[in-house]
């Protein structure tokens, strides 16, 4: 597979997000470094760290 890339140039005038998920990205042109990070908005005392329950299985 043969795959040319030519980059020119962007020009973005406005940007409206209404929501996001809990695991994304959102880019608009070129990246080099991706860095990740996580923010909780609850205390460290309610998230429950044991082990997982099994969903139950649905037709």
């Amino acid at each position: 597979m043969n795959l040319t890339v030519v980059n020119k140039e962007i020009c973005v005038g406005h940007i409206r997000v209404l929501a996001v998920a809990s695991s994304s990205v959102f880019l608009v042109g070129d990246s080099k470094v991706i860095n990740c990070s996580s923010a909780f908005d609850t205390p460290p005392e309610s998230v429950l760290v044991g082990p997982l329950v099994p969903l139950a299985h649905t037709r």
